[in-house]
């Protein structure tokens, strides 16, 4: 079969950066769907991107569909023709929905009846007739954000320039906002000028010769090697931020490093600051010595050529030291200022208009904590620590420093606590409680911190949830999802035992009497919420789907408990004896469900010597679980059970015909059921 390449660009107005990697993945993966969902053969899907295109080669791609041959099923023999052998309706309607007639059927035999089958004949389509759809394809792109242009309805990423779809040397024709499809791109916005591609395998190497690296990977390892060159140079250390490294390489279309300086008078600004507005503001990747001291250099990466870097050079190193003066002014305003004057200003801060002030948020807050201090038996030293760290903890966000640099909090309130005489421990904190602050981010790695941490989450997911502001979908604008798995994070890498539920509550019973949502709805809600980010840190972790729901059958229970009962179930299932183990054990919960009263169970009641094996073995192991065993303990002590109530099931019968009996050894179900599910609801467990 004949083959051509096809050249897909969507030309743009410059995107943000930060979408951009999504964007084109969901590109390729979108064509990949397409082309299978055709039937159409390729030999490969290639992406390319820049700030201002998002473009698909897509190799040896077939010039029609294959011609097939379809089977079709249909009505019964006896339903297609009477007695007579005369076609009815049925078979009639069947033949013409398939194009064909009722001369084309035939029968085969499927489990022993008749149905009736043709064949029909399906003429593969051109491939360039189907391209057309490519519109479609362009049109079913999302973003996280969009725009409208024009007197156009589409919402998009930017405004649409130029599109090439190009098959071999054929131009797909179609058009969007106006836009009509061809052969043209264009190059760098100042160095380069108009492309026209008469093969689309030439893309790579004509976008370069206009001074636009498509190739997104190569474009990051050119950056990345510029600065190694600098780094080597200069005898400097440049480390590279991935996420700075990626906005940057997405930013430019040629990329040229180049460094600049500052005075270094504003080295005596703490090091956050600097960096911060290097990086964050700037774009800029900070310098240091080889000892790891940070020095007034920079490194930025100019989308263009080698043309002129001094004065490239010039105008960053002005528009830096016009940052850090600032910061330099506002570090040393914060000086003057007073904490306790700081914390009065949270009273007139409004955090939500239904929730209340800053300072009634740290209010529940240090409530909140305090009563967590008491649970987690934290020592005497500990808990005073808590009490003014959660007093204190949002007093830099009114600081001049944090307005102009929000990124800084937490950072500069641990700084400023330190300058103005508190603890070393409690300045910490403050700096620690935001911790999380993204995925790959570490948990505060203190008990005083870890503790507010897990308060002022827990506060504002409450907060939100109790007056319905719940995230939904894709929609999450408080963030709620990222701290729900802080929490759990935390209480995992602290092996907390408290459980999720009991944090839930504590964080409830200081929300105010002006919440939409109370109650059980409330606590209902919340705990779901929850369960739902555990799930997903149990999937992270590679945990089986039935074994996360058989350790979240019933409450949450302590956040590091599950995971090592997840661990402890992993470790074990290949075991020679997991499967019977499982089975004997479910077998208990399954039965113990059809119970209706419970009460104590009366071994005067036992008729046979299995009875008592079962209860004097579970009564032992009873005694040892309740000793704070580890979890792998409590799994050996359940399947240690294994064999008598294997023997206890083959020699009786639960459901007996005296009322009395069989309310005594559902009873007793109850019980073991019970202590099973301690563990984990091992019926949901999947074993073959």
């Amino acid at each position: 079969m004949n083959k051509r390449d096809l050249l897909l660009e969507i030309g743009l107005e410059e995107m943000p950066a930060r979408f951009i990697s999504a964007s084109i993945l969901s590109l390729k993966e979108k064509m990949e769907a397409w082309l299978a969902e055709k039937q159409l053969g390729y030999t490969s899907v290639q992406a390319f991107s820049s700030p201002r295109r998002l473009a698909l080669l897509v190799a040896g791609l077939d010039e029609s569909q294959q011609d097939m041959e379809e089977e079709a099923k249909g009505p019964a023999k006896r339903i297609a023709q009477n007695e007579a052998g005369e076609w009815s309706k049925a078979a009639e309607g069947f033949t013409r929905g398939q194009g064909l007639t009722v001369e084309n059927i035939y029968f085969k035999e499927i489990n022993g009846v008749e149905y009736a089958h043709v064949k029909k004949f399906i003429k593969g389509k051109q491939t360039s007739e189907l391209l057309l759809e490519l519109k479609d394809l362009i049109l079913s792109l999302t973003f996280p954000k969009n725009m409208r242009w024009a007197n156009n309805d589409l919402r998009y990423i930017r405004p649409i320039k130029w599109i090439i779809a190009l098959f071999g040397e054929e131009i797909i024709p179609f058009s969007i906002t106006n836009v009509e499809t061809s052969n043209e791109s264009r190059g760098h916005r100042f160095l380069g000028g108009e492309i026209v591609f008469t093969n689309p395998s030439d893309y790579e190497k004509k976008m370069l010769a206009q001074y636009v690296m498509v190739n997104a990977i190569e474009r990051k390892e050119a950056i990345v090697s510029q600065i190694k060159k600098l780094e080597e140079e200069n005898n400097w250390i440049i480390p590279i931020d991935e996420d700075l490294l990626e906005e940057v390489t997405n930013l430019v279309e040629y990329p040229t490093a180049l460094y600049g300086t500052f005075e270094a008078s504003f080295l005596d600004l703490p090091t956050e600051v600097l960096i911060t507005s290097m990086k964050e503001h700037q774009r800029y990747f900070p310098v240091k010595s080889k000892e790891g001291e940070l020095l007034p250099y920079f490194v930025t990466v100019r989308n263009g050529d080698q043309q002129h870097l001094d004065k490239v050079a010039k105008g960053n190193e002005k528009v830096l030291r016009a940052r850090l003066a600032d910061a330099a002014f506002f570090y040393k305003e914060d000086q003057k200022l007073v904490i306790d004057e700081l914390l009065k200003k949270l009273e007139a801060i409004v955090y939500h208009e239904e929730i209340g002030t800053l300072a009634e948020k740290v209010a529940r807050v240090r409530l909140i904590a305090s009563k967590l201090s008491e649970e987690l038996h934290l020592t005497t030293e500990e808990k005073q620590d808590v009490d003014r760290a959660a007093q204190i903890a949002k007093f830099d966000l009114v600081t001049n420093m944090v307005y102009e640099f929000p990124e800084l909090q937490g950072l500069m309130g641990e700084r400023y606590a330190l300058q103005k005489g508190e603890k070393e421990s409690v300045a910490k904190a403050i700096n620690e409680h935001y911790m999380p602050r993204h995925a790959d981010d570490e948990t505060a790695p203190s008990n005083v911190g870890a503790v507010l941490a897990l308060a002022e989450k827990l506060d504002t997911i409450v907060s939100f949830f109790s007056i319905g502001l719940v995230p939904t979908g894709s929609q999450d604008p408080y963030a709620l999802r990222r701290q729900a798995t802080g929490i759990v994070q935390t209480l995992m890498d602290k092996n907390w035992s408290i459980s999720i539920e009991q944090l839930v509550e504590l964080a409830i019973k200081a929300m105010p009497n002006t919440s939409k949502v109370t109650g059980k709805d409330l606590v209902e809600s919340v705990l779901s919420f929850f369960k739902l980010r555990v799930k997903h840190i149990l999937q992270e972790h590679g945990i089986r789907y039935d074994m996360i729901d058989a350790i979240l059958a019933d409450k949450i229970g302590g956040a590091a408990q599950v995971l090592k009962k997840a661990k402890v179930l992993e470790l074990h299932k290949e075991d020679a004896n997991f499967k019977e183990g499982i089975e004997a054990l479910s077998r208990i919960i399954n039965i113990s469900n059809k119970a209706t009263t419970i009460s104590t169970v009366d071994p005067s009641l036992f008729e046979n010597e299995y009875e008592s094996e079962l209860y004097n073995r579970f009564t032992a192991v009873k005694e040892k679980i309740k000793t704070d065993v580890s979890e792998e303990e409590y799994f050996q002590l359940l399947f240690s059970l294994q064999d008598a109530i294997s023997a206890y099931f083959d020699h009786t019968m639960v459901m007996a015909d005296d009322e009395k009996i069989k309310e005594n050894r559902l009873n007793l179900m109850v019980e073991i059921a019970n202590s099973i599910k301690g563990f984990a609801g091992v019926n949901e467990i999947i074993v073959k």
